[in-house]
This record gives C-alpha cells, structure tokens and sequence, in this order.
C-alpha cells in the first residue's frame, strides 16, 4: 500500500495503465453514487417546495425585524440540534438544509444583522451591499438555480446583468483599451475574437482547457465525502490526480498556461482579468479555480433583485419555521467541550458575562482559522491533527471596498448593469506584485485592480426603493500590514492617520472610477472606505480576507482537499461555507451542502440535482 503511483508505473505496460484508469473511474462513479456508508438521513431536496412568489416587502424596517433579532438567553429554542456559528451563506444554507429535515437549528451572529458577506447597510440615504457583486449559474434550469430556489421556497429573484455583463479596460486614458465580456457559450468566444482576430486559435483552446478542467471539480467534493482511508489511498497512489482534470491542471499557474496560448499582453490580460474574484494574482493563482469562475459566467450574470439582503431574509423564515431562530449580537467566545473533547455547544458573551447553549452539534462558518485558533482551548488547539490543517492553508489578500452615493438616476449618471475590471496596464502580475510587497504611502498611488460596479443600477426596485439616487461599489485589495497597528482603534473613530491613508487610497481610486464615469464625479453625495480592518470587525475575517482561506495553487493539492472536510478532529464539530470548498457566494454554498452530506449521511450533492432534472422536466411538460 505504500507504494505510489510513479514507482509502479516502472513495471507495468502503458495499456494496462489504461484498463486501471477505466476500472478505477468506474468504481469513482460507483463510491460518488454511494459515497456515505450506513443508513442514510432524510433528503432536505425529496419534494420541490418552491411557493408562489409574494409580495416584495421594500420597507427596511419591516425586513430588520427578521434580519437584526438580537440575541437574549430568553430567544434560544429549546432542545437543539445543532448550533452554526457565523450567518454568512454557509451558515444560513446547512441552517435550512437541516431544517428542511425538521432539525433545530440556532445561528449566532456577531454583527448586528445576519447575512455575512451578503447583507446591506445604510449611510446617508445610501443602500450599499458588501460582497454580492453578481452571480453565474442561474439559468432556470441549473443546480445551483434550483438549490437557491429550495433554500428561498423560491421567493428570492434573480435580474440578469447586460451583456456585456463585464468590461476589461487596459492601460491609461490616453491609451485605454476596453475589451467587453458577453455572456453566451458562443457569443463569449466570437466577441472575443472580434477583439483579438489572428488569435482564433488561443481563444478556442483557453476556452476548451477551461470547460475540461472544470468539468473535474467533482472530484474535490468525492475526496471530501468518500471514508478517509479511501480518499487518501486515492491521494497517495496518485489516482486522484489520474482521475481528475480538475486536480492534474491545480499545480499549473494561470500565468503559465495563459502564456502558452497566446504571445498577446492584452488577450493574457483579458484571459485572467477575473482573477480578483477569488483574490490571487495570475502567477499565484492555480488554472483549476480560474476555469470554475470563467465557466461560472458563460451563461451569464445575474444580481438579486431588492438587493443582497434578500438572500438571508428568505431564508431565516424556514429556519424558524423548524423551530429554530437566527440571533444577532451574539459573539461566540468559545465552543464548549466535554471530559471527552467532543463538541457539546457554544459560549456567548452578553455583555461581560457568558451563555451557555448546549447541542449536539456544532457548525463553524466562521473559518477554518476564527474556529481552530480562537473558538477552540489551547490544549485542543495543539493536536497533531488541526496542526496539520492549519499548516495546509495561510490567510487570503485583505480587501479594500469604496462605497460611493450619488445624486441621481442611472440614466442621468450613465450607469448600467455591469461591471468593470479597471488595471493601468496589461502586465498584471507585475502591478500586482509591486503593489502588494510596496509600502503603504506608495501603494496607495499605484492600485493595480478597479473593480466598479453599480449595484443599484442593477436592481429594478431600486428606484422605488431610492429614488433619485444611485450607487457606486469599487472592490480592491490591500495588505492587511497596513492598517494592522489600528485595528484595536473604536470602528468610526480610528486615529487622523488611518483616516488619511484611507483619503489617499479614496482619492486614488476615485481619480480612475471618474474616468469611466464623468457623469458622477461632481455628484457625489458620500463617500467611505472598508479596509481589511472594516472587515475584521464587520465580517469577523481574522487578516481582513474576503475571500476566506487562500486560493493560490496550494489551496488545491489533493492532500489538503482529502484532509480538510465537514469532519473537524473534534467529535460533533463540523465546518461549513468558504473554507471547506471554494469561495464566493457558489463556493460557500457547495460547503454547506458537502456539510450537510457528512451530517445526513447521503449526498446532498446529486440530491439537488436530482430535483433540478426533475423540476426541469416537469416545465418541460408544462410547456408541451
């Protein structure tokens, strides 16, 4: 058994290679089938319980009443069955999922209102929205448009942005290059082609990588459901990576491969451009997730219409429903542990004085890292075991949000429903590099990414919502170094410094934003900055991360995939969201269903898509 792959393939002929890799893909199919051993649990996806659309509810207060229930000893259910730590989408979605199967579920947030990265605030009359940006994949039909639609009972809708839904500009003013991104499988490729004649080729073959490399990422789920023996007897022969596309390109840069394609700096730039969605630069980042995110949009993008709190107002109704609640202000301070070191609930300081909520279960969305470094006793934190784990991942960039309120309409403004992707030139690993390892005073003149979007040109209801006034979001990143020595500071009353670095940055950013649109720049009506340490307070991300745990090419070895699963090294303790799968709202999402499949002991992942053939086939013949 110790014997790997390489060694034996010194002794045995190539077609007999052949017959294994068919043997051992069809036993894979086999185990995927029937990956969870023993009796399963109930299917949170056995019925379609999608309901007829109600009214919008557009009043904030009305909505708060839902999302910012504060946490009393008093509002805790009685009789859990399990506790989630963290009301990010993660957290919300394995929240309904066990409800959906009748359990009891408590979630604990710290902010003041639940959602993690998708909810919403107010400043000045402005609603701004801090980490829902747009989403692919919603086709009505789709898996991940079902499982949304299972986990709302079908109340949030989705708008799809404009296509182009992206704009990549290259260069300075006086030399600015701006490619648009269509959505389309066909359209995306001829448009690009448009753009860059002569690289017919390239295009075809990034495109075709890409689709094929992706199309493996169920291997990730497989080694992280399958018995651990099995998933690492799959790691250490070398079969996962044989087996799996997704895991033979994870080792290879997106830079290396792009620059194989193509001799052009603009059609590389152009290829890697959405990398600041999972937040690593091109020569850092792996070609696997990058393949994810392009093949995410080639149906197109969509925005949630009444903004991104809708997502966790629809779905904190079903929790209750099940007799369970979703309480805010409620910092978990530690998890409680029994003689045995099993997870028996959770500590939550109210004020200075600690509440014990006791179940038999405990779901982390607060990261890998909040979790195994700060919710868990020391002596439980040196065990070999989350060592090991902890030794596998390091901190994601910071990020850097601008929130920009304006005095008037998108068509007074010029604003649509898109994004764009803003960089001084096409040499991205360069730029990205410089700026990251630069001081903070230099940095702050040289921004390497713009991402600019509209977020209330992308809602319908914004303009009964908010009339007359609109909205601008800018998402960078920024070493989180810079801003560490205030991040013991009061929120909203750091020191003068901060606030001036937070000016220069500003200044900097909205210098580029003004180009793209003039019609906003003597219309602004408020402008503010979130800061790796904004994010730290808000989002509780331990280095200011957006993103979770980092993506760079480490992030998707086979060895750390099979290792890092719902299963903590702690009995009853699981983790859910970003940090077990992928990141972005997608990501988070397959966490808590690969969460919920270790609970329920089935695999929720082909349940969901069993339900979305079934309902797919049911419009079918309603349409007949």
């Amino acid at each position: 058994s110790g014997v790997t792959l390489v060694t034996l393939q010194h002794f045995v002929p190539d077609n007999m290679w052949i017959a294994v890799v068919v043997i051992s893909l069809a036993l894979v199919a086999i185990m995927f089938k029937y990956v969870l051993v023993g009796t399963p649990g109930p299917s949170p996806f056995a019925i379609d319980t999608r309901e007829p659309l109600k009214p919008m509810v557009l009043d904030r207060k009305l909505k708060n009443k839902v999302l910012k229930q504060g946490f009393l000893a008093s509002k805790v259910p009685q009789d859990l069955d399990a506790i989630v730590v963290g009301s990010g989408i993660g957290g919300l979605a394995i929240a309904v999922l066990l409800a959906k199967v009748d359990k009891k579920v408590l979630v604990l947030e710290q902010h003041d209102r639940a959602g993690g990265c998708c909810h919403t605030f107010t400043e000045q009359g402005f609603e701004f929205d801090v980490g829902i940006h747009y989403i692919g994949e919603l086709l009505d039909h789709k898996p991940l448009r079902c499982l949304i639609d299972q986990l709302t009972d079908g109340q949030l809708q989705w708008e799809p942005l404009d296509n182009p839904f992206d704009k990549v500009v290259l260069g300075p003013p006086e030399n600015r290059r701006i490619y648009p991104i269509y959505s389309g499988k066909k359209r995306y490729i001829d448009e690009l082609k448009k753009c860059f004649p002569g690289e017919e080729k390239a295009i075809d073959e990034y495109v075709r990588l890409s689709k094929k490399v992706a199309n493996g990422v169920w291997f990730m789920v497989l080694l992280k459901l399958l018995p651990t023996p099995l998933a690492k007897f799959l790691v250490h022969t070398g079969l996962a990576n044989r087996l799996s596309s997704f895991f033979r390109y994870a080792s290879r840069s997106l830079t290396d491969v792009v620059n194989e394609l193509t001799q052009n700096k603009d059609l590389r730039a152009v290829m890697c451009y959405i990398f600041g969605t999972y937040g690593k630069m091109p020569k850092e980042a792996s070609f696997s997730m990058h393949s994810l995110l392009l093949c995410h949009y080639l149906n197109g993008a969509w925005y949630p219409k009444g903004g991104a709190s809708e997502i966790a107002y629809h779905m904190i109704p079903i929790i209750e429903k099940a007799g369970g609640a979703v309480l805010v202000r409620a910092p978990v301070n530690r998890i409680l542990l029994n003689d045995a070191k099993e997870a028996i609930g959770v500590s939550v300081l109210k004020g200075q004085e600690e509440v014990h909520v006791h179940a038999p279960i405990v779901i982390s969305d607060a990261g890998i890292f909040n979790t195994y470094e700060h919710l868990l006793p020391k002596d439980v934190q040196t065990m070999p075991a989350i060592q090991k784990q902890l030794s596998m991942v390091q901190h994601g960039d910071g990020g850097l949000s601008i929130f920009i309120g304006v005095d008037g309409t998108k068509e007074e403004l010029g604003l649509k429903a898109d994004n764009y992707f803003i960089f001084p030139e096409n040499n991205l690993d360069e730029l990205l590099e410089g700026y990251m390892k630069g001081n903070r005073e230099e940095s702050s003149k040289k921004i390497p990414l713009i991402f600019v979007a509209s977020p209330s040109a992308k809602d319908p209801t914004w303009p009964e919502r908010k009339p007359g006034k609109s909205t601008v979001t800018v998402v960078s990143f920024a070493n989180y170094a810079w801003f560490e020595e205030w991040k013991d500071d009061k929120v909203k009353n750091r020191s003068i410094d901060y606030k001036e670095l937070k000016e220069a940055f500003i200044s900097k950013i909205l210098e580029a934003v003004t180009e793209i649109f003039p019609k906003i720049k003597d219309r602004i009506e408020y402008v503010d900055a979130g800061t790796p340490i904004t994010n730290q307070h808000y989002i509780g991300a331990p280095k200011g991360e957006i993103y979770g745990a980092d993506h760079g090419i480490p992030r998707f070895s086979v060895e750390l995939n099979a290792t890092i699963r719902p299963q903590t090294p702690i009995k009853n303790l699981f983790l859910t969201g970003q940090d077990v799968m992928l990141c972005g709202f997608a990501g988070a999402l397959t966490g808590a269903l690969t969460c919920g499949s270790v609970i329920l002991n089935r695999n929720l992942h082909l349940d969901a898509i069993g339900l979305a053939k079934r309902v797919k086939n049911g419009n079918n013949k309603k349409k007949e």
